[in-house]
């Protein structure tokens, strides 16, 4: 059922996550307006949809009427005066370009009723980097959607009223969907940054000769149960995707070091426009990858090493968020799961690993984490390790 705060939702650019948020909203019963700059964006938003629809009836989101009458609620706007005068939401999902996302939202704050919540899909970038242009500040949030998983990650920014994050939860949950309320910004919310860095250490794993593509794909698949591993995720962003978030993300310490070396093995693949499953070619052959044959998974004499390297690095980075308390733990463990549809999050799997494994696994990879990092890491699990005892 929709809420009573919201009937009409605008979604600020026709590319597939706004033409995917828009048909999930119009199949909740949200009147949908979907506005571009571009008449030939436009124009391939129904073929789209067509393509989406079919994906969520065959998942049960929906039934194939309840399809049909959603398309009744969604229309297409070129003008964006024309197509914000009736909202009450707003969701941008335009190109992920800091500059871009100001301008549009500026221009948005000029145009929207005063009533309007303003939010930004980005998948990069921190509220705080955007709101300032926007006059309702105490209307203004992250609401980030993970393409084909229910889960929906909320953020407020410096400015944002408890009642928009509350209107936008129950917006979510309207919508059949998993909110994810976040203590605070953070770079990836949750879910992306603990698929950000493993990864990374997929990749780093093959540029250092340690294993190859082949061998952390499997260790990942036969110890996480998951249809595919980094290289064949990667495969399913787009190398484009993942070699243009390289290029831009933001510099530290650990990024300067290892970006050149992964921006030269991404761009061979980039500059050849072998780009993964959309293009048929990427670390793998599509249709029909050779992670998905039966006999991919049969040898197992390389895994010990990525596996073990992949662990490590999916719960350190679960410990951190919990750490710097961007969620709980069991948020975390939910992001995971939810985003992933697989049953283990990465505190989960620390507590069937326990707290010493995890600090061995650590130790036995040198330059992994910081030592001031492993301490607070290690305080932390402890005393939780302590509250979970009492408590039971």
């Amino acid at each position: 059922m929709t809420i009573r705060e919201i009937d009409t939702v605008c979604f600020v650019g026709a590319g597939t996550m706004g033409c995917a948020n828009s048909l999930v909203a119009a199949v909740a019963g949200y009147n949908a307006i979907i506005y571009d700059i571009s008449a030939e964006s436009l124009d391939q938003v129904p073929a789209k949809q067509a393509e989406m629809g079919a994906y969520l009836v065959d998942i049960g989101h929906c039934s194939a009427e309840e399809l049909q009458a959603a398309t009744k609620r969604i229309s297409c706007v070129s003008d964006l005066a024309t197509a914000t005068k009736d909202a009450d939401l707003v969701s941008e999902s335009v190109i992920e370009e800091l500059g871009v996302k100001r301008q549009v939202h500026a221009q948005l704050d000029e145009v929207c009723p005063e009533k309007t919540i303003q939010t930004t899909n980005t998948s990069s970038m921190l509220v705080s980097d955007i709101e300032d242009v926007v006059g309702r500040g105490d209307r203004f949030a992250a609401l980030h959607s993970h393409l084909g998983s229910p889960l929906i990650d909320i953020v407020r920014g410096p400015r944002t009223s408890p009642e928009t994050i509350d209107i936008l939860t129950r917006y979510v949950e309207s919508l059949d969907c998993a909110p994810l309320v976040l203590k605070h910004e953070n770079r990836g919310y949750v879910l992306n940054a603990l698929i950000g860095p493993v990864v990374t250490t997929g990749l780093l794993l093959v540029i250092e000769g340690i294993a190859s593509k082949e061998d952390v794909d499997r260790a990942w698949m036969l110890n996480r149960g998951a249809p595919m591993g980094p290289f064949g995720m990667m495969d399913l962003f787009g190398l484009n995707v993942v070699y243009d978030g390289w290029q831009h993300r933001p510099a530290d310490p650990v990024t300067d070091a290892i970006r050149p070396r992964i921006i030269d093995l991404l761009s061979g693949y980039v500059e050849r426009g072998e780009l993964g499953a959309k293009t048929g070619k990427g670390f793998y052959d599509y249709p029909d990858p050779a992670f998905e044959q039966a006999a991919f998974l049969d040898d197992t004499s390389g895994i010990s090493v990525p596996h073990h390297a992949l662990t490590a690095t999916l719960i350190r980075n679960g410990v951190m968020l919990a750490l710097t308390d961007v969620a709980e733990p069991d948020e975390i463990d939910r992001a995971w799961t939810v985003g992933m549809n697989l049953d283990v999050g990465p505190f989960a799997l620390l507590d069937e690993m326990g707290i010493d494994n995890f600090l061995e696994l650590i130790d036995a990879q040198p330059g992994f984490m910081q030592a001031a990092e492993i301490a607070a890491a290690e305080k932390y699990l402890r005393q939780r390790e302590g509250e979970m005892r009492v408590s039971a």
